[in-house]
């Protein structure tokens, strides 16, 4: 069959004029989770379906319709394909994996939080994603079960950022906390806006990529009464952004809510210049600041994805001058066992004395800033 034939055939079973192809909890509920799924939209090899059931012992799979429809199958390298389909290379394990690579469970004082800077936390509400991506970190947790914390787990995390007041900032993550029901995530929400010394709620949340319509006006309204809210999402490469996450984005931007974009460095995905320059201009151009490029973590299983340090630090070099500085993200590798994030650059810096600052410019002219002379 002429492979033209094949992706028209494979197309077709995506109806986007599906009346409820813009319901997100039908697009949850129809995500693609096994190798036989997956043969209905992509055609599969018998050794490839093999491969995918191998890493499905390891980590689960699930995609949700609107995300599989952005699959060139054309292209065996498609970035959105790596992200989503397991391959092979996630059964081999290296010698640097970590089974917990950021040493979350050593700084969780109780169940659901994560207390690792003074003034902030991390609260993970739930194990489950609208997409398990390959990449993940969490991988230790996430997707093993769709499970939500449940009203003790609520009480005796809220219990903890009451009691301890030097907490001002909470980030909501997990899993993904947007695939929980609305009334379930103001619930937590709601809880946090009582504690006088939470100032801000953050959301990290994945849904603006991968399943988009999930970003309603029901959900829209109910973020807007709990101000100052903001939103971290994490778009990896150009091809995400289409209308359906652009319209997403603009919903939320336009509630009030400032947006923000955490990418991972992948290897074979966003690790050239002009592809990261492309996402990061598409990016602002949605009003969605870039926020942090992350070096792929230590968790067991990516080791495929992960790139070199210098890579990053010369993509984000060959950038510096050359767009904005509001579209540049920080470069920063979360420490491994914990230590939290550390920013990685090029040195600009040639030299420094009590007399001047000798700086390397984004074109690689030198230049001279005299110390300041205090007359006493």
């Amino acid at each position: 069959m002429a492979l033209g034939h094949i992706m028209r055939t494979i197309m077709n079973r995506y109806n986007k004029n599906d009346p409820e192809w813009n319901n997100w909890q039908w697009q949850i509920a129809h995500s693609i989770k096994t190798s036989d799924d997956l043969s209905q939209h992509i055609p599969l090899t018998d050794q490839r379906k093999d491969d995918i059931n191998k890493c499905l012992a390891n980590f689960r799979m699930a995609i949700t319709p609107y995300y599989a429809s952005l699959i060139n199958i054309g292209d065996p390298k498609d970035p959105i394909m790596m992200q989503a389909v397991p391959s092979i290379d996630e059964t081999y394990f290296n010698e640097n994996d970590l089974l917990d690579p950021l040493g979350e469970e050593k700084e969780s004082p109780v169940p659901h939080i994560v207390h690792r800077y003074p003034d902030r936390v991390l609260f993970l509400v739930t194990l489950r994603c609208s997409m398990y991506c390959r990449h993940c970190t969490r991988k230790r947790v996430v997707g093993e079960v769709d499970k939500e914390i449940d009203e003790k787990g609520i009480t005796e995390a809220i219990k903890y950022i009451s009691d301890h007041d030097q907490i001002r900032d909470v980030l909501i993550s997990g899993g993904d906390p947007l695939v929980m029901t609305t009334a379930k995530l103001e619930g937590i929400i709601g809880k946090l806006r009582t504690i006088k010394h939470v100032d801000i709620i953050r959301i990290g949340t994945r849904v603006p990529v991968v399943l988009p319509m999930r970003i309603t006006d029901e959900l829209i309204d109910m973020l807007k009464k709990y101000h100052p809210i903001w939103i971290n999402t994490h778009f990896n490469h150009p091809n995400e952004i289409t209308d359906e996450a652009k319209n997403a984005c603009i919903k939320i931007v336009n509630a009030g809510i400032p947006l923000g974009n955490q990418s991972v460095l992948l290897k074979g995905i966003n690790d050239q210049k002009d592809v990261m320059k492309e996402l990061l201009l598409r990016l602002v151009s949605m009003r969605v600041r870039p926020y942090y490029l992350y070096q792929c973590d230590l968790s067991k299983g990516i080791s495929h994805f992960r790139t070199t340090v210098d890579t990053g630090i010369d993509i984000i070099h060959a950038l510096t001058g050359h767009i904005s500085g509001y579209a540049i993200p920080k470069y920063v590798i979360d420490a491994p066992t914990g230590g939290g994030k550390i920013p990685i650059g090029y040195n600009y810096l040639v030299s420094k004395d009590d007399q001047e600052v000798v700086m390397e410019n984004y074109l690689g002219k030198i230049y001279r800033y005299p110390q300041p002379k205090h007359n006493r």
